[in-house]
């Protein structure tokens, strides 16, 4: 933090002249909110670690617009930004707040964030916001099937076809009492086989007869992506971003296949928020317009994560490794939050007899 606070002392200090973006305005007032902001020099953004969900890319085309605003950044998680937040209540740091939306959750009980209605707020569907703008999801993590072509010869496009004997001792998934993403993953199987946000069994019953049919190598309590990339996982059920990054970053390439189950599956949010009488408002509400235009979601794709905003333009190679999959369903935070004890007991119960 005394790193933080130095890097945004020198940052004030050396501020440049106000100046005029080239071109258009993105939004209306855009240009006065960067006069503001410039006055400001500078944003503490919290928990926007640079190699997540192309922050670098985020915070490099930020600075080519809006020359003398500045921002510093730390890599804290989620659960660790509220702390650090209600930490800081009297004397705020931040001015910004990046979380998996649970997070986001906690936070405004807490009262450590502000409402603000950024761009295109309105678009987001009801599960993905707070109706009084004190977060809103800027973008997803959506469960689906990563698969070994290497050690799959026919890969499976639905939940039902996992139940083939064929994929016998192939699949992998986090274990939903210890991991978010295992939380995620029993509502995705609920919506797939009739279930709901409200009516989870469906997802846990789905699970046990997975289980019962041998198809599950092993549950595991911390994600196996590094096992998964050495080729010792055929089937990892888990997050979408994950097998893209195999795929495109990592060196696996055509030995993967990414894909969304038929039926339906679950879109986890994660969100943002400005930050309750944060140091640098104007320079805030410049970051969070600016991520969510167009062109802010749109950068959130080149990192593998799908934009939060309904019919954002994506560039066709980024299309093209992500697909439209209308059968994704927005996660209710909320909800999945009421329903955390009853997983966790109930998929004891059934799948490990407990």
């Amino acid at each position: 933090m005394k790193k933080l606070l130095l890097a945004a002392a020198a940052v004030l200090a050396f501020a440049s002249a106000a100046e005029a973006f080239d071109g258009p305005e993105l939004y209306e007032g855009e240009q006065a909110l960067y006069e503001k902001a410039q006055e400001e020099g500078l944003i503490v953004s919290f928990d926007t670690g640079p190699t997540w969900a192309n922050w670098a890319a985020q915070f490099k085309a930020f600075k080519e617009r809006y020359p003398g605003v500045e921002i510093v950044y730390n890599d804290l998680g989620s659960a660790a930004t509220v702390v650090a937040l209600e930490k800081a209540q009297n004397r705020p740091q931040a001015d910004t707040a990046y979380y998996f939306a649970g997070s986001a959750l906690d936070a405004a009980e807490k009262d450590v964030v502000a409402g603000f209605e950024p761009v295109n707020f309105d678009k987001l569907p009801e599960p993905f916001k707070n109706p009084e703008g004190k977060w809103f999801t800027i973008h997803t993590l959506n469960i689906a099937f990563l698969v070994n072509k290497n050690l799959v010869e026919d890969v499976p496009h639905s939940w039902q076809d996992l139940m083939d004997p064929k994929y016998k001792n192939t699949v992998v998934y986090l274990d939903p009492r210890s991991t978010g993403q295992g939380q995620v993953l029993v509502f995705a199987a609920a919506l797939a086989n009739g279930g709901s946000m409200d009516d989870v069994m469906p997802g846990i019953d789905y699970l046990k007869r997975l289980h019962d049919a041998g198809t599950v190598m092993r549950t595991v309590g911390t994600t196996p992506y590094a096992q998964f990339v050495k080729g010792e996982i055929p089937i990892y059920i888990g997050y979408e971003n994950d097998g893209l990054k195999a795929k495109y970053k990592d060196g696996m390439g055509d030995a993967v296949e990414v894909v969304i189950p038929e039926e339906a599956s679950a879109a986890a949010p994660y969100a943002i928020s400005l930050v309750k009488d944060a140091p640098h408002p104007n320079a805030g509400k410049l970051w969070l317009n600016f991520i969510m235009t167009e062109e802010g979601q749109a950068r959130f794709a080149d990192g593998y994560v799908r934009p939060s905003v309904p019919g954002v333009a994506l560039p066709a190679e980024v299309a093209e490794a992500m697909p439209a999959a209308p059968q994704l369903q927005p996660l209710d935070v909320a909800k999945a939050k009421a329903h955390k004890a009853e997983i966790d007991q109930a998929w004891a119960q059934a799948v490990l007899g407990q």
